[in-house]
């Protein structure tokens, strides 16, 4: 039997310092492991985006059909949409051909439309309350398209803009400080900031991640990938057990 407080309760968790700390590892995790399915095991990006793909669209569906939050389920469905949204930027930059400028500008585009369609339909853009199927659906489908922007945009600060891993983690970590103090100081809307930092971790993971994996006459660490999904799974099962996730109560 459900309770009042599971219907009240929202099914994502509230934006707390430690969501943060968990979408930063998360987003990191994501463009490491797609790497690793695409590259290291050989199955190339549009193989590779078909079964992380499927695998995403089927947490997706368990997610969005669950009565309650469920903290693991919930960062499972992150880490996959981020994986996926990997190896779906790099078949669309590199393969496809359109480049890290086209891609980021076809997906930021798709964030935007993606954002602009969930106003018009509810009335509002829900950031950490999220409580019935339709506003999940919206929020799932806006952060499948951050997410594989994430990696078109990192690549673009890497590669066309020439700044390099290090430098591209710099400027995201710097823009990311600054959404932080306009947070503090309540300079800017609440909801504005919110997705702002949430699609601005997602290219601060793929160059910061990329900055680890990749060889070092490529710009990189060239720490071998296996080890560095490890590493990233653990800190990501260490953070949820230290900084537990709580869904924000439905007002």
């Amino acid at each position: 039997m459900t309770s009042r407080s599971d219907h009240d309760a929202g099914k994502v968790p509230a934006a707390t310092p430690g969501f943060w700390v968990v979408k930063l590892l998360a987003t990191t995790l994501g463009e490491v492991a797609g790497n690793l399915i695409s590259m290291n095991f050989g199955l190339g990006y549009l193989a590779a985006t078909g079964i992380l793909a499927g695998a995403f669209a089927v947490l997706a569906v368990v997610q969005i059909r669950a009565i309650r939050f469920h903290s693991a389920l919930y960062w499972a469905t992150i880490v996959a949409s981020t994986t996926a949204g990997t190896t779906l930027a790099d078949y669309c930059t590199r393969s496809i051909g359109i480049g890290y400028t086209g891609g980021s500008l076809l997906l930021l585009g798709l964030v935007i439309a993606s954002l602009f369609a969930w106003r018009r339909t509810l009335g509002r853009i829900s950031a950490d309350d999220i409580y019935d199927r339709r506003a999940e659906s919206f929020y799932w489908l806006t952060i499948t398209f951050s997410q594989t922007l994430g990696t078109a945009l990192g690549d673009w600060f890497a590669d066309t803009a020439g700044f390099g891993y290090a430098g591209s983690t710099l400027i995201f970590a710097a823009a990311l400080a600054l959404i932080i103090v306009l947070h503090i100081r309540r300079a800017v809307d609440g909801t504005l900031l919110f997705w702002s930092a949430f699609i601005l971790t997602r290219p601060f993971g793929a160059v910061f991640g990329n900055l680890f994996d990749k060889p070092v006459d490529h710009g990189g660490l060239g720490i071998d990938r296996g080890i560095i999904v490890a590493v990233l799974t653990l800190l990501i099962a260490v953070a949820l057990v230290a900084l537990p996730q709580r869904a924000k109560a439905h007002q």
